[in-house]
């Protein structure tokens, strides 16, 4: 029984009529609890009285007696293994003494040698001794002070003297605040002791999570969720607010106290979706994609290195899709470009930053680029998401810092990154950019990657990633602004998820989605050209850059995608049964005299438009050597003609012998 419930019994009892007739029943009512070690003594008395004249002169009996007094002694003691060690002790005493003058009466008789006096003072001291503990176990002062019943295992968990307030009950959540002993220990110190926590009441680690109180060291509270709650299955219930705009939140799973799981774009502002293989990423994905998707003022650029295995049901609604490192080095660089575009449109247009009004026709005077002030009637701007699935493979061929430009500017810019990878790490990507990324959807993660997946006073907190691994799909902690801080180290589960629901989506919302704007159209082909004005077309369905795939196999089991040339584009016209050529002393390369062009500067020209032609925006020095003996050029040539368009702009070396070709003007 709890202090609070043993001072409300305490005020019961002292509730009652205050009238003469009513004395008698009060002071009955007061000495009822303290009446059963009395009426106990008694019994024993009576009872050894009546065994004296049955067993008086029986020799068996005495045996029986003394047998039965240690089997009951022991039974007592072991029956108490599970209450506190005064209690055990208490009770075995009690017993023992009570066996022992039983087994004396009847075999003497009550009034033999010492017995009646054993009885009476050893009785009256027993019942009292009962009487006292009773008494005892009120303490107001436990009420006032902040002490538990809970000490013992504070101590067992190195936090001794440390003060409990009003334990606070909800359906699986127990949350008690606590208060340190000033000056000998603080919040840091429970955050170590978590998991012995976690041990002695027998729960998983992740079940016990402690929340600071920002204005005190040593104060907080402790929340405890015995019950795991997330180990049911929820599908995905569908869009959360359809047709509305991405500035609401996105609903992507619960926490196990029931609350929703909800991410707001414009809030969190970049996102990085972290998990190891088997740990729910691909579903997470889903989740936010589907809600994305179900929105009307929102455009999504996508790169998806593994060509649409995953959230290939997407491509149909996004603005543009890459599948190839060097498409991702492209967008990136055009998502650079469109930032201070876009900001410019918006400072016109006197928003300090994207927000649902922006996307819609600017016919609000106080939304105008008119000098004169009247409504311009511009068409909106929705809000951007650049989403890189596998970003790890992306960083691989850029610069590890590529996305800290970006994510330190996109924000006023109505723009937001979602950076998915397996593993966040130093080693697969910079400090700096995961630090430009502020918010997180971490699922199970190696427990070497927990401190790079999360900030280290959410760890502390509790929350414990790693001990997930790829055993709890789905499960995970969601770290952004717009969500309370106590909810960042309560653990959460995303919904399951299937790819049909991307498909529903991409079909049913194809009318509510607005179409990119014009001034992030334009600054992204002003670095991608064709690559971006080439793209895929959502209305019309056409193909876009290393589009999706899907496999086929052919007769010899070998994997081919539809798009896959079985032959070389040069050996398209051989005949594999002709005759070899004659043996000739012909050069095998070099372009016949007279045909080299005048103007150097119109030869490479040629093989950037020819380049552009064909999307190919990110090309290799080896790339122009191929075209060099076609010009009659040489190599040395080719290399002085790239160090010159270097300097010019009209190629940005992207490392790795790499350029990204910087087109001429050209309309989206």
């Amino acid at each position: 029984m709890g202090e609070k419930d043993i001072e409300q019994q305490h005020e019961e009892q002292l509730k009652g009529a205050s009238k003469p007739s009513a004395v008698g029943a009060y002071l009955l009512h007061r000495a009822k609890p303290h009446l059963p070690p009395w009426i106990g003594t008694a019994g024993v008395g009576l009872a050894g009285s009546g065994a004296h004249l049955m067993w008086a002169d029986s020799a068996w009996a005495g045996v029986g007696l003394t047998l039965s007094s240690v089997a009951l002694t022991a039974a007592t003691w072991w029956a108490g293994r599970g209450t506190s060690a005064q209690r055990r002790l208490h009770s075995a005493i009690t017993v023992a003494a009570g066996s022992l003058w039983f087994t004396g009466a009847a075999l003497s008789g009550p009034l033999a040698g010492p017995l009646p006096d054993l009885y009476l003072m050893g009785g009256a001291v027993t019942a009292l001794s009962w009487n006292v503990r009773m008494v005892m176990r009120r303490n107001p002062d436990a009420v006032t002070t902040g002490e538990s019943s809970d000490k013992g295992l504070l101590e067992k968990v190195g936090l001794a003297r440390t003060k409990l307030g009003a334990v606070k009950v909800e359906p699986n959540k127990v949350t008690a605040p606590y208060a340190l002993p000033a000056g000998e220990a603080t919040n840091d110190d429970v955050s170590r002791s978590l998991p012995r926590i976690a041990s002695a009441l027998d729960v998983p680690t992740t079940a016990v999570r402690y929340r600071p109180d920002p204005e005190s060291a040593r104060k907080g509270e402790l929340v405890i969720v015995p019950n795991d709650m997330l180990k049911e299955i929820i599908w995905y219930p569908g869009p959360s607010a359809p047709g509305g705009s991405v500035a609401e939140p996105l609903v992507i799973g619960v926490y196990d106290d029931g609350r929703e799981l909800r991410l707001t774009l414009p809030q969190a502002i970049h996102l990085l979706v972290m998990g190891v293989t088997g740990s729910g990423k691909t579903e997470a994905a889903m989740d936010v994609m589907v809600e994305i998707l179900t929105r009307r003022d929102v455009v999504v650029w996508l790169s998806d290195p593994k060509r649409g295995q995953d959230l290939g049901e997407a491509f149909g609604a996004c603005d543009w899709v890459v599948t190839t490192q060097d498409g991702a080095a492209v967008m990136i660089e055009a998502f650079k470009a469109v930032i201070p575009a876009r900001q410019l449109w918006l400072g016109q247009h006197g928003y300090r930053s994207w927000e649902p009004a922006a996307a819609v026709r600017q016919d609000d005077p106080a939304h105008t680029c008119r000098e004169d002030g009247a409504a311009c009637g511009c068409p909106g701007m929705a809000y951007l998401v650049g989403w890189f699935e596998e970003a790890a493979n992306t960083l691989r061929a850029v610069d590890d810092d590529a996305f800290t430009g970006i994510a330190q500017e996109a924000r006023s810019a109505g723009a937001s990154l979602v950076v998915s990878m397996q593993r966040a790490s130093g080693y697969q990507i910079s400090t700096d950019t995961r630090a430009s990324l502020p918010s997180a959807l971490c699922l199970g993660v190696d427990e070497r990657d927990a401190g790079f997946a999360l900030p280290s006073d959410v760890l502390e907190a509790g929350a414990n990633p790693g001990a997930w691994g790829n055993k709890r799909p789905g499960y995970c902690y969601l770290v952004s602004a717009g969500v309370d801080e106590e909810l960042w180290s309560t653990p959460s589960r995303t919904f399951r998820n299937d790819p049909v629901a991307l498909e529903w989506a991409v079909r049913e919302f194809a009318a509510v989605r607005m179409p990119v704007d014009d001034v992030t159209a334009t600054a992204a082909a002003s670095v991608a050209g064709q690559l971006y004005t080439d793209r895929q077309s959502p209305a019309a369905g056409t193909a876009t850059e290393g589009g999706p795939q899907r496999a086929a196999r052919t007769e010899d089991n070998d994997v081919t995608t539809d798009t896959e040339p079985l032959v070389d584009p040069e050996d398209e016209g051989i005949d594999p049964e002709a005759e070899l050529p004659e043996a000739s002393d012909a050069p095998m390369f070099g372009a016949p005299a007279g045909d080299e062009p005048h103007d150097p500067r119109e030869a490479i020209e040629d093989i950037l438009r020819e380049f552009e032609q064909a999307g190919r925006m990110v090309v290799q020095t080896k790339d122009f050597m191929e075209h060099c003996d076609r010009h009659g050029r040489s190599r040395a040539w080719v290399s002085g003609q790239l160090g010159r368009l270097g300097r010019e702009g009209r190629l940005v070396p992207t490392g790795g012998h790499k350029y990204r070709i910087v087109p001429a003007l050209t309309s989206a």
